[in-house]
């Protein structure tokens, strides 16, 4: 089996913070500049694709891609509590206005983890309201947007809860664990915003962070994963359950003993020899293995793979990683997974969170201070592949 179903979905991913620029009204933006940072260093003008989308856009439809996945930052569209700037919701109309002259299909992210400064002042996600303060926000936007036919509500909220700072550590490498109660705020405001969503005509699902795991095959181990997995994926993909879709983001594998599971980029050996730009374990077909088991949790959900990707400078890397990636992604297919389509992770080398810069997952490599695009042989390659609905024999 090489050929992909004729509706399947190829195309690449973006954030807002991440590329935008300028975000200055939001609390990651706060926290970069914040004394004692964990970040790095601040997103600053990060991609200048506030400006610059269309090139972007246009890039990605050139070689051969065809959806494009990105956010609405709700600190440019929702500045102050209940006050809604037109000019922002103009701007991300003109967004999908330029996909669909390209040819390109939307998939727009109402919520990818930035929140408006006045939203974090009033008690963030843990506010007794916060699910309701989202849908009035989703609402805002799915009003305005016209064109758009499928949504992401919440990029990894599993993720968003494990940052929340009520952490708690498993026995060994300070595995941090979701905040329950965040959890179900953001559940909350997930299905407030797909039904929204869906009254609108419009599809729409919640993305997962989701990490394939390996055991020494002890008890201890395999209880330590799946007391994990309860926390952080399940309750998401039970959550997903009777919904349009869910969007699967992986990337690396971990692994656990006795003691626990181990800190990210180590083995059973200790530290892994072959590691990623932000310290994971090489693993291509984690991708394969995370589809497999959201699909015997949920099984029939069609599932929509949104991110995935290498943080790498090797782009020759880039493409080995890659093309394992979808050949495991081929073959849960072919033994029955109900993938809808493949959105690399990312478009552009971009913010990335507290790594800063550094890591560089794009196809396309961005001129910090001239902010000029070019264009990496691994973009031309996915384009081709998508071109041909294929993969090389």
């Amino acid at each position: 089996m090489t050929s992909f179903p004729d509706d399947f979905i190829w195309g690449a991913s973006t954030s807002a913070h991440q590329t935008e620029g300028g975000n200055s009204g939001s609390d990651w933006w706060a926290l970069e500049h914040a004394e004692g940072s964990p970040a790095a260093e601040p997103s600053g003008d990060a991609c200048d694709s506030l400006h610059r989308y269309p090139e972007d856009i246009g890039l990605l439809a050139s070689a051969g891609l065809s959806a494009y996945r990105f956010s609405v930052e709700w600190a440019r569209i929702e500045p102050a509590k209940g006050e809604f700037s037109h000019a922002a919701l103009d701007h991300y109309q003109r967004m999908v206005d330029e996909c669909l002259r390209r040819g390109v299909e939307p998939i727009v992210t109402l919520h990818h983890f930035t929140n408006p400064l006045w939203m974090r002042e009033l008690g963030g996600w843990k506010a007794a309201d916060s699910a309701e303060r989202f849908a009035r926000f989703a609402d805002t936007v799915l009003d305005r947007l016209e064109g758009v036919r499928q949504i992401c509500t919440i990029n990894e909220p599993n993720m968003i809860a494990t940052w929340s700072g009520a952490l708690q550590e498993s026995r060994r490498g300070g595995q941090p664990r979701p905040d329950s109660g965040m959890s179900e705020a953001l559940l909350k405001a997930h299905h407030l915003a797909a039904d929204a969503a869906r009254a609108r005509g419009i599809k729409a699902g919640l993305t997962l962070a989701m990490t394939a795991y390996v055991t020494d095959g002890s008890a201890q181990a395999e209880r330590a994963v799946a007391d994990f997995r309860l926390v952080d994926e399940d309750i998401f993909i039970n959550a997903a359950k009777g919904g349009d879709f869910l969007g699967v983001q992986a990337y690396t594998r971990r692994f656990a003993t006795s003691d626990g599971i181990l800190p990210q980029g180590h083995d059973f050996a200790g530290p892994s020899d072959h590691q990623t730009l932000t310290g994971w374990n090489y693993y291509p077909q984690s991708i394969g293995d995370c589809l497999r088991r959201a699909n015997e949790l949920a099984p029939g959900l069609p599932l929509l793979v949104t991110e995935n990707g290498i943080a790498t400078s090797d782009d020759d890397e880039r493409i080995a990683y890659t093309s394992d990636a979808l050949a495991s992604v081929q073959q849960a297919m072919h033994d029955g997974v109900p993938v809808t389509g493949y959105l690399h992770w990312s478009l552009l080398d971009n913010f990335e969170w507290i790594h800063g810069y550094e890591p560089t997952f794009g196809l396309i490599s961005v001129d910090r201070s001239t902010f000029t695009r070019t264009p990496k042989p691994s973009l031309d390659w996915l384009g081709r592949i998508a071109k041909d609905n294929s993969l090389p024999a």
